[in-house]
């Protein structure tokens, strides 16, 4: 059994992605854990997709691409909350207009760059952490210690800020500006988690793990913790069936995180559908409305 668990560590390619994958395990699930709170699991999709056009003007320039990933992230906001403030439109429309207009915008630049450079960089859309360099290991160890540093020291204002932003306005905390930092937040975070699961696949890593340790407790910090270990053992455990069955890394880490949320979901001490099969979530039933409709 120790053999079986120490053999892919003996290649250098899996110790640098087993290093990532729980960096990114770890930031997602602190970061998402505003988001699921916040009720802003929409934006993280938005962020995710609008980063696409900055990765392919960095690419295409020779530039750093977390760098050009990152600024696509603070403009797409930026345009979010334009949009947002200076007209009649809602925040979700805002957000679909803008992550589907950049999206199409990097789907469209990488495009043209595969027509003159032939290379393959659909492993942006669905990631490539077998690919991961002593480069690319730096760069999402410094990201994620910035993002693990602003949380801790912005951990009350955040929290409140998060669960009630009128009282935070009311007790005269900047929220605009910690609007600002979550979003900026969210955005190193997907540009940390791009290489290990794409920008498809990133929303799950960073709403799941979260989700999961929210069905088996309640005050923020404990769902941090939790859901940091769950995104610790997904990675991993995703990272060793793709290595032994030879799947597709970043859906392998998602699927188990999806599944250990499914168990979550059926057997939560206080919330889970077989632990409490009767709970206010599930009423009215749709069963007995269905049979009203019937009758």
């Amino acid at each position: 059994m120790l053999e079986t668990l120490l053999e892919p560590l003996q290649y250098s390619f899996m110790q640098r992605s087993l290093l990532v994958a729980i960096i990114v395990g770890i930031i997602c699930a602190v970061v998402g854990s505003y988001l699921m709170v916040h009720r802003l699991a929409l934006l993280g999709d938005a962020i995710s997709h609008s980063v696409l056009p900055g990765l392919a003007i960095a690419f295409s320039i020779g530039a750093n691409i977390f760098i050009g990933a990152f600024i696509a992230s603070i403009i797409s906001t930026l345009l979010i909350n334009l949009i947002r403030t200076r007209s009649p439109i809602k925040e979700d429309a805002a957000m679909g207009i803008v992550f589907s207009a950049f999206f199409a915008l990097g789907i469209t630049l990488i495009t043209i760059i595969q027509k003159d450079n032939k290379i393959d960089l659909n492993h942006f859309l669905f990631g490539n952490i077998l690919g991961i360099t002593l480069g690319d290991v730096r760069d999402t160890l410094i990201t994620g210690v910035i993002i693990l540093l602003v949380v801790v020291l912005l951990y009350k204002e955040l929290l409140f800020y998060t669960f009630d932003p009128l009282g935070a306005q009311a007790a005269g905390l900047p929220v605009n500006l910690l609007n600002l930092g979550l979003m900026m937040l969210i955005g190193l975070t997907i540009v940390a988690s791009l290489k290990a699961v794409g920008v498809v696949l990133v929303l799950s890593l960073l709403i799941t793990p979260a989700s999961t340790a929210y069905l088996l407790v309640k005050r923020l910090q404990q769902v941090m913790i939790l859901g940091v270990g769950i995104g610790i053992l997904s990675s991993i455990s995703g990272m060793y069936i793709s290595y032994f069955y030879n799947l597709p890394s970043g859906p392998a880490i998602v699927l188990v995180s999806f599944g250990l949320f499914i168990l979550a979901f059926l057997f939560s001490p206080t919330q889970g559908i077989f632990s409490h099969p009767v709970s206010t979530f599930s009423q009215p039933s749709i069963w007995r409305e269905l049979k009203s409709l019937i009758k």
